[in-house]
């Protein structure tokens, strides 16, 4: 089973999209991610235009809502905003970048397949990645505060969400469909008990502390 899974971008507007799109002079696009922390998966990365003419109700921090509401919310937003684009930084990429890097180009690439495209990127967090394609700014919490923002963080906490359910059956006995990848004291118990899985994040202590035991013995 192939376990990595495509990018995500909405398809090309239809002409009404692209007329009532033209009425407007500037396209915002939140951004924010999803799998910092994990020590096994991708990272999710989301950009969303908002339509301001198809309002979405209960927006908020992925984080602060139940996994029923942001199954609730997903599909709206992508029914209703102007753009999105989801993109997916595969485990390998990450131990080749580092987190923080892979983030950075997670961002840029989420920004840069938004069609229309953006005239400003709302990035949550406090780092602008260096090669977005349009200006951006920088807020910190901006996942409760800015609309845009907070589906980003719905779409890639939903999206990651799916593919950690998926690969839970490509690698049974981690419970990767339970705690998502984080660093859970079974998920902790598993990995010790099984060895890192092709999943796994090799640049992440845990997991190179224990492939170094193994090289040793």
């Amino acid at each position: 089973m192939d376990e990595r899974l495509e990018n995500t971008c909405c398809p090309e507007p239809s002409l009404q999209e692209e007329e009532r799109a033209s009425a407007r002079s500037i396209f915002i696009a939140g951004v924010d991610e999803a799998g910092r922390g994990p020590l096994a998966g991708p990272l999710a990365v989301a950009a969303v235009i908002l339509d301001p003419a198809r309002p979405i109700v209960g927006l908020n921090d992925s984080k602060q809502l139940s996994e029923a509401k942001r199954e609730a919310l997903y599909p709206l937003i992508i029914e209703r905003a102007l753009a999105y684009c989801i993109v997916l930084i595969e485990r390998d990429e990450i131990d080749r970048l580092n987190i923080f890097q892979a983030t950075m180009a997670g961002m840029s690439r989420a920004v840069a397949g938004l069609v229309p495209v953006a005239h400003e990127a709302l990035i949550d967090g406090n780092q602008l990645p260096k090669d977005l394609p349009c200006p951006g700014r920088a807020i910190v919490g901006g996942d409760a505060l800015e609309p845009a923002i907070s589906a980003a963080s719905i779409l890639a906490k939903v999206s990651r969400d799916r593919v950690m359910v998926t690969l839970d059956g490509v690698h049974p006995g981690y419970g990767f469909a339970a705690h998502k990848g984080y660093a859970t004291p079974a998920h902790l118990a598993a990995l010790q008990q099984l060895g890192p899985c092709a999943q796994h994040r090799r640049s992440f202590a845990p997991v190179r502390l224990l492939l170094d035991q193994a090289r040793l013995f």
